[in-house]
């Protein structure tokens, strides 16, 4: 029996496992791996990791050990760009741990199914380490330029100037918590909104915000359906959600642990059942 697991403090939330073995048994393969969750945080990591046997084959990593991961492995470029993986797997024979982050290549995946390929014009709410990794995506698409709203303009750039520049985006910072100004040029709209604030936001902010783009890409499940996504379904605006980016990165982390492709569309369909299950009856 070939291991996997998902690592992070807290964990009990995670709805990894599940995806990973609703994915192994749509693959015929979950009498040959199993996946499972536990607590490590940046200071018990290095003692994980060493405990591991051979059957281990990969490790899907989140928080707080996203940066602390680095040390322990070979990152991909995109990884080390980002100063965060959030995928080990695990070398043999003398060969290194490779790290990757499956964030990039997932939203990118879930926005290329929703028929979005190319953008130009971005706003971006929050700055840490999703921020990060939806900006270089942005750029990947062919975004130039990207609003950000941040309650804090110089920890936003301090977090997001360095992949601003590999990424060729000119970025603005504007304040957190009102709608923000978009340049004349981009004739009142932009062409992606992307949060990545796990916070309620006012339902009137929501309102507000889902009006300035032809997309919406709300990457938290904390309070799903969000006030955002609510938002973005009743204006008729491109929605997608923190569920999407949570299969697609998986998807792409099963390719790595197991070297097969798993199809998203019953992986959403069943993520999505679990957490309106926990969600039934509260009020986001």
């Amino acid at each position: 029996m070939r291991r996997c697991a998902v690592i992070g403090n807290p964990i009990a939330h995670s709805l990894s496992p599940l995806l990973h073995r609703t994915a192994y048994a749509q693959l015929g393969i979950a009498d040959e791996f199993r996946y499972d969750a536990f607590e490590v945080t940046p200071e018990t990591l290095p003692g994980f990791l060493a405990g591991l046997g051979d059957e281990w084959v990969g490790l899907s990593v989140t928080a707080p050990n996203k940066q602390a991961l680095l040390d322990h492995g070979e990152p991909d470029p995109v990884a080390a760009a980002l100063r965060a993986g959030n995928t080990l797997i695990l070398g043999r024979g003398g060969k290194p741990n490779r790290i990757y982050n499956t964030d990039v290549t997932g939203l990118l995946a879930a926005l290329d199914r929703a028929g979005v390929n190319r953008a130009s014009t971005a706003i971006l709410l929050g700055n840490g380490a999703t921020a990060r990794s939806a900006l270089w995506a942005a750029g990947r698409l062919g975004v130039r330029e990207v609003v950000v709203c941040a309650r804090d303009a110089a920890r936003a750039l301090a977090s997001l100037a360095d992949i601003a520049t590999r990424a060729e985006v000119e970025l603005a910072v504007q304040p957190f918590g009102r709608p923000p100004e978009l340049p004349a040029a981009w004739g009142g709209q932009a062409d992606l909104l992307i949060s990545t604030v796990p916070v309620r936001l006012p339902p009137e902010l929501a309102s507000a915000l889902v009006k300035l783009a032809s997309t919406v890409f709300d990457v938290v499940y904390n309070f799903y359906p969000s006030q955002l996504d609510k938002a973005a379904a009743e204006a008729g605006v491109a929605l997608l959600d923190g569920l999407d980016l949570l299969v697609s990165q998986g998807v792409d982390q099963i390719r790595l642990m197991t070297g097969r492709d798993a199809d998203p569309a019953p992986l959403l369909t069943v993520c999505r059942a679990e957490v309106l299950r926990r969600t039934s009856g509260k009020e986001f």
